[in-house]
C-alpha cells in the first residue's frame, strides 16, 4: 500500500489509493455527508412550499447525519481531503442555505411586498455560515484543543432556528415580528466570532472509551424528544447558544459532580 500522511490522530488517505479496503473505509463517511446534503436540499424545497415544520425536521436530520459522518470517520480512522471539503459543502447547504430560507419564507408569509430587512438578515446568516466553514477548513491545527470550537458551529446555530420554529412557529409569521430576526442574526454573528463553544466529540466518539456517557446521553435525548420535544429542543439549542455565558457561572457546581461524570464532561 502506498504510504499515507499522518497528522495527529487523523489519517489522510491519498486520492491515488484505489481498490483497497482502506480506500473503501475512508469513503464511508461521505455517504453520511450525502445524506446530510440531501436532507438540507429537501428542506429548502419544502420551505418554499410552506411546510415549515417538515423543513425543520429535515434540517434536524441533517444535524444527525453530520454528527454521524464525523463519528464514522473517527471510527474508521481515516479522513480524505475530498471528504473534508465535501462535508463543508454539505454543511453550507444544510446549515447555511436551508435555515436562512426557512426563516425567510416563514417570516415573509402573507406579505405582498418585498422584505428587505429579512432578506439582508438571512443573507448575513448564509455569509457567516460560509465564512465559518471556510475558516474551519483553513485553520485546522493538530495541536489545538479539540474540546472547543472557535465560533459557534453551524449545526448548533441551525438548531436555534429549528427549536424556534417549533416553539414560536405561529408567532414568527407576520410583518410585526422583528424580534424574530434576532433568532437568525445572533447565532449568525456568533458563528464568526472567536468565542469558544464546547465540542462534544469526545462524548460521541466511538473510540472515546466512555460508552456510558454516550449511552446515557442518547437515552436522555430519546426520552426528552419523545415526551417533551419542544422543551427538549429549546433546552438544547438555547442552552448551547448561551453556554459561553452560563458555563463560567455554573462552573463551581461542577465540583459537586461525581469524578467519572466530571471527567466525561471535561
Amino acid at each position: 500500500m502506498p504510504p499515507t500522511r499522518r497528522t495527529a490522530t487523523v489519517e489522510f488517505v491519498r486520492g491515488s489509493v484505489r481498490g483497497t479496503r482502506r480506500r473503501a473505509l475512508a469513503s464511508l463517511p461521505s455517504l453520511f455527508t450525502l445524506g446530510n446534503m440531501f436532507c438540507g436540499f429537501f428542506a429548502i424545497l419544502v420551505s418554499i412550499r410552506g411546510q415549515y415544520s417538515l423543513a425543520a425536521v429535515l434540517i434536524g436530520l441533517s444535524v444527525v447525519f453530520d454528527i454521524a459522518d464525523g463519528a464514522v470517520a473517527r471510527l474508521v480512522g481515516a479522513v480524505t481531503p475530498f471528504g473534508l471539503q465535501f462535508d463543508s459543502l454539505a454543511d453550507l447547504v444544510s446549515f447555511g442555505l436551508a435555515p436562512a430560507l426557512l426563516a425567510f419564507t416563514l417570516f415573509s408569509q402573507g406579505k405582498d411586498e418585498w422584505d428587505p430587512l429579512g432578506w439582508v438578515v438571512c443573507f448575513v446568516w448564509v455569509a457567516c455560515a460560509a465564512i465559518r466553514l471556510a475558516r474551519f477548513n483553513t485553520t485546522i491545527d493538530p495541536t489545538a484543543d479539540k474540546r472547543y470550537f472557535i465560533g459557534m458551529p453551524s449545526p448548533g446555530a441551525a438548531g436555534v432556528v429549528l427549536a424556534s420554529v417549533f416553539a414560536f412557529g405561529d408567532d414568527m409569521q407576520g410583518r410585526d415580528r422583528l424580534w424574530v430576526l434576532l433568532i437568525v442574526l445572533v447565532p449568525a454573528l456568533l458563528m464568526v466570532t472567536n468565542i469558544r463553544f464546547r465540542s462534544f466529540r469526545s462524548l460521541v466518539s466511538p473510540k472515546s472509551g466512555r460508552p456510558y456517557g454516550l449511552i446515557a446521553t442518547a437515552l436522555l435525548l430519546v426520552v426528552g424528544f419523545a415526551l417533551w420535544p419542544v422543551v427538549t429542543g429549546m433546552f438544547l439549542a438555547y442552552g448551547y447558544l448561551f453556554a459561553p455565558v452560563l458555563v463560567p457561572v455554573l462552573a463551581p457546581l461542577g465540583r459537586l459532580l461525581p469524578g467519572k461524570l466530571k471527567e466525561a464532561l471535561s
